[in-house]
């Protein structure tokens, strides 16, 4: 796949660069301009993504970061199960437990809620920092909504991460979720103040925490653009009927031109 000249191979991380120092120098250029794009279009594209990761991993199956990409690109994709394979063969190189969490979330997509249940109460959550706690109690959140358990959800993220009023990097979308979950049990007024907080603390837009908040308030957004879209098309039926009714006008001129002529 084609790379973008203004891509480097320089912008990775400093830990996955040195991952990379195992292999030739010209291999491990092409695998790190592989992973820089597989980072660059993860979000936008992620069928690029994936497809840059391939080559990563064709060129370098053998080391951790490329495993670990390819398991994301697979992921933001849905192929759940490659996923959780990539995930796997990452943690057996590394035996860091960072991707704990969204093994158990492979495991929801893969319609296994049950199984993510059990590795949120695994032992390798403990070993997790805050922001993959804080991950692990999402994703688990989200099982026992999977299983119809929503009173359960609630209170799996009932936590002091939640009610802390500092702001970091997970708080919108714990709030987020924590709304979504009162929201589908009935709890409409609860609902409406956590997204209202959601919103507070969701400074990059990560999620639409004002939307859905905007939705319960009633706010209907109206599409600017396309109103002057219609307007426009409404003038030019408008002008096109006019058209055709002078053409009408002049055909029936012509009749009577005819008629006379008949006459005569």
């Amino acid at each position: 796949m084609p790379i973008p000249e203004d891509v480097t191979g320089e912008e990775i991380d400093k830990d996955v660069r040195q991952e990379l120092q195992s292999l030739p120098k010209g291999l491990a250029e092409d695998v790190a301009k592989n992973l820089v794009m597989v980072a660059r279009l993860i979000d936008e594209d992620p069928e690029g993504a994936y497809g840059y990761s391939k080559v990563a991993l064709r060129l370098a199956s053998r080391v951790a970061a490329v495993r670990e990409a390819a398991g994301f690109a697979a992921y933001a994709n849905q192929k759940y199960s490659e996923a959780l394979a990539e995930f796997r063969a990452a943690r057996r190189m590394t035996g860091n437990v960072e991707l704990w969490p969204v093994m158990a979330d492979c495991e929801r997509g893969l319609g296994r809620p049950e199984k993510a249940l059990d590795m949120a109460g695994a032992p390798e959550v403990h070993k997790l920092d805050k922001a993959g706690q804080v991950e692990m109690r999402l994703v688990a959140a989200g099982a026992r909504r999977d299983i119809g358990q929503l009173d359960a959800a609630i209170v799996t993220l009932q936590s002091p991460e939640l009610a802390s009023n500092s702001v970091q990097p997970w708080t919108a979308r714990l709030r987020y979720a924590y709304a979504d979950a009162l929201l589908a049990a009935g709890r409409e007024d609860e609902a409406r103040e956590w997204f209202a907080k959601a919103v507070e603390s969701d400074k990059d837009g990560s999620t639409d925490a004002s939307d859905r908040l905007a939705e319960l308030d009633g706010v209907e957004f109206v599409d600017a653009f396309a109103d002057e879209e219609d307007e426009g098309d409404g003038e030019a039926a408008t002008a096109e009927a006019v058209v055709e009714e002078e053409d009408d006008e002049d055909d029936e001129d012509d009749e009577d031109v005819e008629e006379d002529d008949l006459k005569d």
